[in-house]
């Protein structure tokens, strides 16, 4: 059976010369023992080719390029949401998620209670080294009291509260089945750590729960002294607050059978009630006058005012037209008038980046959001403001201004909550993003159970279309 790990490590120098056989951890660092009793294990269990590593943010973020097993990069303490979603994905894979102490217990704390509830047949192994590694040392939540970082300069005290014990807090969780804290000071407890990590993949693979494994570990960076002092500080300090041992250990018969799931499309289709019938499209071409390759808009507006709606119905009416769309929204806190925006790509066949930072096009409903985002508009561009509440818009010189008076509109049409669809008119007679036929086919599905309601909007477009010929004359 070849090697767990990667014969080259190709994070440095393309895995040439002795670059190529190191790791990126300081000398001294647990991280590397912890490893290799991981991939030791791997190994003994005969497993490699159904293993899923789910490497954290922190010291460890590198790992895949060590482990020849599938890889996950997981956001910052999201790994066992990222498990749990391989796990059921494929049932038959062995899923391991290695998180440090920042990680897993501050920004991860909830994810990891809520997995641990779940209990589902995963592997965590938590590598707690009393401090913020990779980030410059400051307290993390498993650093001790009185202990010195570089955000407790004086040393954690009682305004910072204790270390938290996560085996214990763990182990009161109903849906473990084994829990651990082991260290890595001595050889004796290299052992029992080896054997830990092991155990909770054999128990991940037998189909029995969920095992997680605390490792006490050395960073003797952050401990400012020697490896083999840092030892000695984790046996001196770290085991009286964290105490060694089996925290829990419950024997189960096999129980997770969630069944496999379908990815065929037809079954898809039918359990999301989908059809193969193509959606109406306009014959639009794509909006190349506005770019070439990648169109960029930005909504935004306070909270109620539609920002979010006509974003979401830009994108679907892309995707219809058969174009790469993504809509990221942004909610600011619109209950107390603060912005609400969201950024729109288009893209002939991929949006490589959804952010847009500097769109082509600006829809704004408020004055807060015209200062804030006009002057990102790229030179060239074209921004449609509602008239009726920004009568003094800024000067913008490099950029198109069109003024349409959204909320009078949409009054005198009897429907102040169709001024985001006035909006949404104006959009595309300003534009000419697509055909109005392409808006009004996203608008009549996203409404086709409300008749009433879709009259109202369709004619509320219609009135922003030919506001614009009226102001520009186009």
């Amino acid at each position: 059976m070849p090697s767990v790990f990667f014969p080259r490590f190709e994070r440095h120098a393309h895995g040439a010369g002795l670059k190529g056989l190191t790791t990126h951890y300081c000398a001294g660092c647990g991280h590397g023992l912890v490893q290799k009793y991981l991939s030791q294990a791997v190994e003994e269990l005969g497993v490699q080719d159904r293993v899923v590593l789910i490497s954290p943010v922190g010291c460890a973020v590198f790992m895949y390029y060590y482990f020849d097993v599938g890889n996950s990069q997981a956001a910052h303490g999201r790994a066992p949401a990222v498990a749990i979603g391989h796990k059921l994905a494929n049932p038959d894979s062995i899923v391991v998620a290695y998180q440090g102490d920042g990680d897993l217990a501050s920004i991860g704390l909830a994810e990891i209670l809520q997995a641990c509830q779940l209990g589902y047949p995963l592997s965590f192994i938590f590598v707690n080294n009393a401090v913020f590694g990779m980030t410059g040392g400051q307290m993390a939540p498993t650093t001790l009291t009185n202990q010195k970082t570089s955000t407790t300069p004086k040393g954690r005290g009682r305004m910072e509260g204790a270390p938290l014990r996560m085996a214990e807090l763990v182990a009161q969780i109903d849906g473990p089945v084994y829990v651990e804290r082991v260290a890595l000071f001595d050889n004796k407890q290299r052992h029992r750590a080896a054997l830990a990590i092991k155990k909770a993949l054999r128990l991940q693979i037998e189909n029995r729960g969920l095992g997680f494994v605390e490792v006490l570990a050395e960073c003797p960076v952050h401990t400012r002294c020697t490896p083999t002092q840092a030892e000695e500080w984790v046996r001196d300090q770290m085991v009286p607050v964290f105490p060694l041992g089996v925290k829990k250990d419950v024997t189960v018969e096999p129980w997770f059978d969630p069944g496999r799931p379908t990815h065929d499309p037809d079954a898809v289709a039918a359990a999301v009630g989908a059809t193969a019938d193509a959606a109406p499209r306009c014959g639009a071409r794509f909006p190349a006058h506005l770019d070439r390759q990648d169109v960029a808009l930005k909504f935004a507006g306070a909270g109620g005012d539609g920002a979010q709606t006509i974003a979401l119905l830009t994108t679907k009416a892309a995707i219809h037209e058969g174009f790469d769309a993504t809509c990221i929204p942004s909610y600011g806190p619109e209950s107390r008038g603060g912005t609400s925006y969201a950024d729109v790509h288009i893209a002939p066949t991929e949006v490589l980046s959804p952010a847009a930072p500097s769109p082509h096009v600006l829809v704004v409903f408020n004055g807060e959001s015209l200062d804030t985002f006009g002057p990102g508009v790229r030179p060239g561009g074209t921004i449609l403001y509602d008239c009726a509440v920004i009568p003094e818009p800024p000067v913008l010189e490099h950029v198109r201004l069109i003024g349409i008076p959204f909320t009078r509109i949409a009054l005198e049409l009897g429907a102040l909550r169709g001024k985001n669809m006035v909006a949404l008119g104006a959009l595309q007679a300003a534009t000419r993003l697509f055909p109005e036929g392409a808006f009004l086919a996203a608008l009549r599905e996203a409404l086709r159970q409300d008749a009433a309601l879709l009259t109202m909007n369709e004619t509320a477009f219609t009135a922003g279309v030919r506001a614009v010929h009226e102001e520009v004359g186009t």
